[in-house]
């Protein structure tokens, strides 16, 4: 257990922080899941109502630094490339 207040403080920002992540990660996975599930079975008119949910997710983890930049950038790409290729 943290001894020093800054520690302490440290130990209760990790723990928010965690949170944060948490519900950050369910929100990217759990679309994305969804959606390579509806690209497999070629459902392409439910896989693009999914687009702008991915999208809003990838960009707020981007915004709170979850994920970089350029990795949700390339996640956004190979999303358009999956729903175009099963056209």
């Amino acid at each position: 257990m943290p001894i020093t207040s800054s520690a302490k403080k440290a130990l209760r920002a990790g723990a928010q922080k965690r949170i944060y992540n948490l519900r950050t990660k369910a929100a990217i996975d759990l679309p994305m899941k969804q959606f390579r599930k509806l690209i497999g079975e070629k459902k392409v008119a439910e896989a693009k109502a999914l687009v702008p949910t991915l999208y809003k997710a990838l960009d707020k983890g981007a915004k709170r630094k979850y994920i970089k930049a350029n990795t949700a950038a390339r996640y956004k790409s190979r999303i358009m490339t999956a729903l175009k290729g099963v056209k």
